[in-house]
């Protein structure tokens, strides 16, 4: 962000005010104290000295067991789209030092039912990528074939017809 603007993010102060605006709970009340009590403090202005106070404070210790945590118990639910869940689950990887076979175990595990059905009757992939485009595609057409079978009831439910609402039936 500050080598994005580095104008604005000249001073060291700027960097520091621009980080606190991110915090929250104890470690606000931890930067409003310093303010309060301690103005001249130089993790008030120095970048270098706000990171390491805040990161020995606040921060993970460890990374990388945090990550393979939130990958284990990472789930995609069975209504949401697996482009949304492979960004999450891939920021998650790559903070991890797992292997391809490792990520692709993962992701298996992960995925909702629906998609792992389909899985098993396609052809084995061999790599991590091939297999999230492999799941991509059921994915989309999961999707496109989901919004064609809802299409008659979104028309119908959303043309002023209120029977379903009263629990009557349609007679034709």
């Amino acid at each position: 962000m500050f080598q994005a603007k580095p104008i604005t993010f000249q001073l060291e102060s700027s960097q520091v005010a621009f980080a606190t605006s991110y915090l929250q709970g104890i470690a606000f009340n931890h930067y409003t104290a310093l303010l309060q009590f301690d103005p001249n403090n130089p993790v008030l202005s120095n970048w270098l000295a706000f990171t390491q106070e805040f990161l020995s404070k606040f921060g993970i210790f460890d990374t990388v067991a945090e990550a393979e945590e939130n990958l284990f118990n990472l789930q995609m639910h069975n209504n949401k789209c697996f482009m949304t869940f492979i960004i999450q689950f891939e920021q998650e990887a790559y903070k991890t030092v797992w292997d391809y076979n490792a990520l692709h175990f993962a992701l298996c595990r992960a995925l909702p039912q629906r998609i792992k059905d389909v899985l098993r009757l396609a052809p084995k992939q061999t790599t991590y990528n091939e297999y999230k485009a492999l799941v991509t595609q059921v994915n989309q057409c999961y999707w496109e074939d989901h919004s064609k079978n809802m299409a008659p009831w979104t028309l119908w439910n959303t043309s002023g017809n209120t029977n379903w609402q009263a629990g009557a039936t349609n007679s034709i």
